[in-house]
């Protein structure tokens, strides 16, 4: 029996139920299809993801471990103590086989320079040389990575593997400087995030759009899915009236540095929780403009101002999109009628005829070639 989702019945004889405990047996669907093998290649297609491409230079950071820049970065670098804030997916470089992804766990992970956990001395190696804001294709020996013996818990990384990541640097905070947020209470990490995004709104203001950007996302450190899962009533009021505006920020701040994909993947965030954001909608809306997704842009605007009818912005964008779409739409009928539209008896003539000539000149061009290349019975080229 199906619930409406993707599920496959299966009717096993406890027979069947023993082998399978005892990893003897197989598990099969109505169609008689392992269901286990299955299972298996999906996992193995899941881990084997492609490995994102790099053309810029390979810089040397320090012995084994070296990165090319994706996305360059601002202001200076963590040093030693340093408390790094990274985003980054991992790949056993020698399989293309991902082993880890924080972008899966919802949460940026924390790194602290010299400090850092079993296997992550290149990555923060790495980090000591990026600045926030940075996105990086690192290069990681085995010997800075799980080393000889690999690991066998969690992530699963093969002796001496050579490892590739994929990292973000958000943001860090010096030595010193602040507590480790595992020690902080609800109250004093909502207030946290909330001076980081009050700072994030001024340097916004200002124009400085990549330095409010980093404070906003710094702000979100303080907010992971974990916290966010703990919390409720009051505290998950607060927390969210915290997060869902440095999400929109962040929003904001990517429509400005024309990073449309990442504007609207900060929309969805806020619209999984809140699906009548107006703000949201309308931002999400803007971003598939640009993109050039203008039946959804169309959608969104219209979702919005249903939500907010007396609003005037988001009404002239709507009319906007909606006219830019009308005019592409009329430009692309007209190529398509003169693409199709029956050609005149005489240039249809004229035009057969000019092929017709040019397949004469051809033959009597090669003739003579064929001829050569078969004299004597013997092949000459």
């Amino acid at each position: 029996m199906s619930d409406g989702g993707d599920f496959e019945e299966v009717v096993m004889t406890s027979q069947e139920i023993d082998a399978l405990i005892n990893g003897t047996g197989d598990v099969k669907n109505e169609k008689g299809e392992s269901l286990v093998l299955k299972q298996t290649a999906v996992q193995q297609e899941s881990t084997a993801l492609p490995v994102p491409e790099a053309t810029s230079e390979m810089l040397k950071v320090g012995d084994g471990v070296e990165k090319q820049v994706l996305r360059a970065g601002t202001g200076d670098s963590p040093k030693k103590h340093a408390t790094c804030f990274v985003h980054y997916r991992g790949w056993i470089k020698a399989t293309g086989d991902k082993f880890y992804d924080t972008w899966e766990e919802g949460q940026a992970a924390e790194v602290v320079i010299g400090h850092e956990q079993q296997g992550l001395k290149g990555l923060g190696l790495a980090l000591t040389s990026m600045q926030a804001g940075e996105k990086s294709l690192v290069h990681v020996a085995w010997q800075q990575g799980y080393g000889k013996e690999g690991c066998f818990s969690f992530p699963t990384v093969p002796p001496k593997a050579d490892l590739l990541y994929e990292v973000e640097l958000k943001g860090f905070e010096p030595a010193n400087e602040g507590r480790p947020r595992s020690e902080m209470t609800v109250e004093e990490r909502i207030a946290a995030a909330d001076r980081r995004r009050v700072d994030g709104n001024d340097l916004f203001k200002g124009g400085q759009t990549e330095e409010a950007l980093k404070q906003y996302e710094m702000g979100l450190t303080f907010m992971g899915d974990d916290f966010m899962f703990q919390l409720e009533g009051r505290y998950r009021e607060d927390a969210d009236a915290v997060r869902i505006p440095c999400l929109l920020n962040i929003a904001a701040c990517m429509l400005r540095l024309k990073r449309y994909n990442e504007a609207i993947a900060n929309c969805n965030a806020v619209l999984a929780d809140d699906q009548k954001n107006v703000k949201a909608l309308f931002r999400r809306a803007r971003a598939k403009v640009a993109l050039g997704q203008s039946e959804d842009a169309i959608n969104d605007f219209k979702r919005a101002l249903k939500l907010a009818p007396g609003d005037k912005e988001i009404a002239r964008e709507l009319r906007i999109a909606v006219e830019n779409e009308k005019a592409v739409s009329e430009k692309q009928k007209k190529m398509y009628k003169e693409m199709f539209k029956p050609q005149p008896e005489e240039e249809r003539g004229s035009w057969i005829q000019r092929i017709l000539r040019w397949l004469i000149l051809m033959v009597k061009k090669l003739w003579p070639f064929r001829r050569r290349i078969s004299v004597g019975g013997k092949k000459i080229l």
